[in-house]
């Protein structure tokens, strides 16, 4: 059946068709997400699950980043690895994780990507400013009279300093037990522990507020650091593009100028 159109109906039919285009015409850009990091008109942030002891050099590499990926931005969320992992298993909304050791990343293998390892670390003994305590080596934290601070043990940190401590039948009693490294760092920063163990780049972003004791090579752990992308994230193009950026020059660079180790 054919419905004529009068004048009248006619110009109303050419009204509508005239608003409805513009709308049609943005439609396309709203409706275009956010996957292509760096494309004009389009925004990407991108949530970083990461260890505390990457704090200071994740917020330079997140700046390099962003300066290379004009539409992406990155946030970055610090805790010690095992509170990331709770926050991943809680299903956070976030699109990358990097944690401190390789068995909490185990752990999460239905909720992540395939981990790559970044970059490595290892253990100093952490002491106060200009070492008052005239600590020499591991067997000195086993000393009475020392206030030693260690991380949990279910932190990264914490186990491996309990392997290193374990291996050279050295027995402490730590005054406190922290959620993370930077915990440990900030009790012997202020003067409420002697001694404590950190990572070598806890040290070097110490600025001088303590003494790092270096643990020879035999008697060390060595921390690596895997990345993934996270199962959950809604951008996950953007996010696999930063986990992969991680192992390239311009971030390992980065890692290395704040005393890592290559991966």
């Amino acid at each position: 059946m054919t419905i004529a159109l009068t004048p009248r109906r006619a110009a109303a039919c050419a009204l509508t068709a005239a608003l409805l285009l513009p709308l049609a015409a943005c439609g396309g850009e709203e409706g275009g997400g956010t996957e292509n990091a760096g494309g004009e008109g389009q925004k990407t942030e991108l949530t970083v699950l990461a260890a505390a002891s990457l704090t200071d050099v994740f917020k330079t590499a997140g700046a390099a980043y962003e300066k290379a990926h004009p539409g992406t931005t990155v946030k970055f969320s610090f805790a010690g690895s095992q509170d990331l992992a709770a926050q991943v298993k809680q299903g956070a909304p976030a699109d990358a994780l990097v944690t401190a050791d390789e068995k909490t990343m185990d752990g999460l293998k239905s909720d992540t990507g395939t981990p790559t390892v970044i970059a490595k670390n290892r253990l100093v003994i952490a002491a106060g400013k200009g070492n008052p305590k005239n600590i020499k080596d591991l067997n000195d934290l086993a000393k009475g009279d020392l206030k030693v601070v260690l991380a949990a043990p279910e932190v990264p940190v914490g186990r491996y300093s309990q392997q290193v401590l374990d291996q050279q039948n050295v027995d402490v009693k730590p005054v406190s037990q922290e959620p993370n490294v930077r915990a440990v760092l900030s009790k012997v920063e202020l003067g409420e522990a002697d001694a404590g163990l950190v990572y070598k780049t806890d040290i070097a972003a110490a600025d001088g507020k303590a003494e790092g004791i270096d643990i020879p090579d035999a008697q060390n752990a060595i921390a690596a650091y895997p990345a993934a992308t996270l199962k959950v994230s809604e951008h996950s193009d953007a996010a696999a593009a930063f986990v992969k950026w991680l192992s390239g020059a311009e971030a390992q660079k980065i890692l290395a100028d704040a005393g890592f180790q290559k991966p």
